[in-house]
Formats: structure tokens, sequence, C-alpha cells
């Protein structure tokens, strides 16, 4: 195998090979968690066309060669090598394509149960109160089995989450909770029927979870977009509320998302200025948490300081009164 041949071979079913799925994508281009050191946003990007990456976090990019050898830390010969004892199905010539199938599958949907899981949701400000909400997924992809926090939408797809991935699995959708907190019925989003005038619509469903973390009772249901790209579907399912709080995003596709939405429904109501100085609703919730969490840690080492005076202070307490009893049996 030569550089050529090696450049052959698609970005993304190298990424798949080494455990790494798109956070998005559209048809000529796909967005990733940057592949060579964990981050919260996708700031990895490939050219499908073109079968290039570029990383904005850090203003490189390359072939695949080039990205075999950052990821390994290696020299080309040991990028032709390590390709060259791997099966990519895209290096061997088609006369004619095939369609493309799913390269992974999902091994088990279970409560959330992973300590890891449940740090994760703690560090995002979540307690149990959501876990009715969510399910962990454990999923193999190229054979290396991966475990996240998953989110359920309207077409059976996964939205999931874990302190070091951020991706989705099967058809990407809305999310559409009824009644809550009624959990139990996330339903196509073209039945008419509606269980409440009222619906708070969320961009991701951290969000969501956010919301209902810090809500003691919502009488309405509860949209999630699960991408900006699914603004015209949740269009289609808002019609019918007469009452329509929005949680979007302060960013950019946020503001652009929340527009859209005002411009369909006037009466619909923007909330983001409740958490102005955060990007978004569950940054707003982890901020609070930790406000919460520093009078405690204060009181608690006042306590200690406090603990340790009186410690200190009873052989000072004993050697003044034994003084005294002296002065007193000489005078």
């Amino acid at each position: 195998m030569n550089c050529k041949q090696l450049n052959s071979i698609k970005l993304e079913e190298v990424l798949a090979f080494l455990g790494h799925l798109p956070a998005h994508q559209k048809e000529k281009k796909a967005w990733y968690l940057n592949p060579f050191t964990p981050e919260n946003q996708a700031s990895f990007k490939i050219d499908k066309l073109k079968n290039l990456w570029y990383l904005f976090s850090e203003g490189i990019g390359g072939t695949t060669t080039d990205f075999i050898q950052k990821y390994f830390q290696t020299s080309v010969k040991g990028a032709l090598d390590w390709a060259s004892n791997q099966n990519f199905s895209s290096f061997h010539q088609q006369a004619k394509p095939l369609k493309s199938h799913p390269n992974y599958h999902i091994d088990r949907i279970m409560d959330i149960a992973h300590p890891n899981l449940i740090s994760y949701l703690y560090e995002r400000g979540l307690s149990g109160k959501v876990y009715p909400f969510i399910k962990e997924l454990w999923f193999t992809t190229n054979n290396k089995q991966f475990y996240a926090v998953g989110f359920k939408n309207n077409s059976d797809g996964w939205e999931l989450r874990n302190s070091f991935y951020k991706g989705a699995l099967y058809k990407k959708d809305i999310t559409l909770l009824l009644s809550f907190p009624e959990t139990e019925s996330i339903r196509n989003n073209k039945t008419s029927k509606k269980a409440s005038q009222k619906v708070a619509v969320f961009e991701g469903f951290t969000d969501a979870l956010s919301f209902i973390e810090m809500q003691k009772s919502f009488q309405g249901d509860l949209l999630v977009l699960n991408s900006t790209a699914m603004i015209k579907s949740a269009i289609d399912v808002l019609t019918p509320y007469s009452e329509i709080s929005l949680f979007l995003d302060n960013d950019k596709s946020g503001r652009d998302c929340t527009n859209t939405i005002l411009k369909s429904f006037p009466h619909a109501k923007d909330f983001s200025h409740l958490y102005s100085n955060h990007k978004d609703l569950n940054q707003h919730l982890v901020a609070k948490r930790q406000r919460q969490a520093l009078p405690a840690s204060k009181k608690e080492y006042s306590q200690k300081i406090e603990k340790c005076y009186k410690v200190q202070q009873k052989p000072c307490n004993k050697e003044t009164n034994r003084i005294k009893k002296g002065m007193r049996r000489r005078m």
C-alpha cells in the first residue's frame, strides 16, 4: 500500500473502525468530537467528497494518511503498515457501489446503573429525578463495545452522551414527551391528538432534563429538537399548541431556531433570557448547583476550623485553671 492508496480509504470508515461516530452529518460533510483529545462540542469536520479532514480547535487538517499519523503519533511508514493490516472495504475497488449498512448494533438497553454514567449526569447537575426519561445503552461498533446515556426519539433512534462521546444511533428525529411528568408516551409526530395545550421546546435532551430537574411541576408536553436541522418537523408538531415556551440555546443556531418558531407562532414566548449568561439551560443548571454547593462547603470548612480551635483550646484552658488554683493557694 502507498500513500495514494491509503488516501483513497474513506475517513468515515477509519473513524468508525477506531470507535468514533459522527455527532451530526449531512450528505457532503460530517462533524465529530475531536478524536485526538476529549471535548464537549464537535470541532472535527470531514469533507466526504474530497475525503479530507479539518480540526477547527487546532486549525489543522489533511488526508487519511495525515489523520492516521497524528492519531497514532507515527511516521508515514507506520501509518501505511497499520492500514495494510486492516481490511477497509473502501480500499477495494467495486465494480458497482454497494449500499452502505450500519457498522454498529445495540447490545443492551437498560435503566441507568453504570457508576460512570451516574457520575456524568451528576456533573451535568442531573439527579435520579430524570432517570425515567433516559436509558443506559450498550452498543458495538467494529467489534468495540461502548456505553452511553440514551435518549429515544420519535423514530426509535437514540441520542447518546457520556463524558467523552456525543453522537446518535439510527434515524435522527425530534422527541415529544407527552403530559410531563408522565413519560410513557413518546409518540409519532404525525398524531394530531394532544394531551396538553402547553409545550416547552428545547434543542438538546440535557436541556430538557435540566428543565425537569428544576421544575416542581409542569402540566404540559416537552419537545426536544435533538438537532437544529429538525426545525421543520418541530414546527409541524407545534401547530396545535396554544402555549409555546422556548428554551433554546443562546448561540447563533439557537437564536435562529427561536426566531423561526416565533415567526410561525407569534404567541410563543422566548425564555432564553432566564439563562442569558450561559450557552444553554444545562450550563445554567450546573452553575446554579455550584453556587448552592459553595455555601455548604464554606460552612463545612468553618465547622472544621471551629472544631480544631476547640481542640486546641482545651489544653490552654487546663493550664489557665492550674495557674489560677496555684495563685489562690499562695494567697
